[in-house]
């Protein structure tokens, strides 16, 4: 990228349709190990390592305006102009900001525990992410790695900053995707779900935030109908 960082992917399957996978925050793209074999018996799938996160480098900073954009230029890189996204947490933030930016580039969007703001997060999970950023903050002003690990976690507490009005630019069909038992308020998802013009809300019982660990099958299969 223009400002040195580095950004890694891994390629699975030779379909022609590309579909483009983000990852969480604090994690990297083994998140969908149990989606490779699935999605790549139809797609080209394009795992990335987000900025940050895995062994892509950090470059000028962490944010999800720059994930996005990393995310257009590793598909203008490997000449796809247009692929499908499924994005987990962050990188359903991410995979948002990247259908506002580049609308032409997503034909379909699949986001599983996305949120729009910092509020969206259910108190008890939202408040120790508060707490740890402020100290990691504290700490980082005496540490390089604390500081960037401040900036990881700081994507939990000062990002994303979306509208529900801003969701409605998006064109693209998308599938909203929860857990019954999630971190981000039900509510704060059908907000999601209702904002989206073309969006199919989909709760997946029995889970958590981890829907692509937990319940893989199911989720699987609700994704690749979705995507056709």
């Amino acid at each position: 990228m223009a400002d040195g960082a580095r950004i890694v992917c891994r390629i699975f399957g030779g379909g022609e349709r590309a579909l483009l996978l983000l990852h969480g925050n604090g994690e990297d793209h083994t998140c969908f190990q149990k989606q490779f074999a699935a999605f790549s018996e139809r797609f080209r799938v394009i795992a990335m390592d987000s900025r940050g996160h895995g062994e892509s480098s950090a470059g000028s900073g962490v944010t999800i305006a720059k994930i996005a954009e990393d995310a257009a230029a590793v598909l203008g890189a490997l000449g796809i102009e247009r692929a499908s996204v499924v994005g987990f947490s962050d990188g359903a933030n991410a995979a948002l900001g990247l259908a506002l930016s580049h609308p032409g580039m997503v034909e379909k969007l699949a986001l599983a525990g996305a949120n729009l703001f910092p509020a969206g997060v259910k108190p008890r999970f939202q408040l120790p992410a508060e707490l740890e950023y402020r100290a990691l903050r504290l700490c980082g002003r005496s540490s390089e790695r604390l500081r960037r690990r401040a900036e990881i976690v700081g994507l939990m507490v000062e990002e994303p900053r979306y509208t529900p009005a801003m969701l409605g630019a998006i064109s693209a069909p998308t599938l909203v995707l929860a857990g019954d038992r999630d971190l981000i308020r039900p509510a704060h998802t059908a907000l999601i779900a209702a904002s989206l013009p073309h969006a199919k809300l989909v709760t997946i019982p029995r889970s958590d935030h981890w829907i692509f660990d937990r319940q893989p099958v199911r989720v699987n299969r609700e994704i690749l109908a979705f995507l056709g």
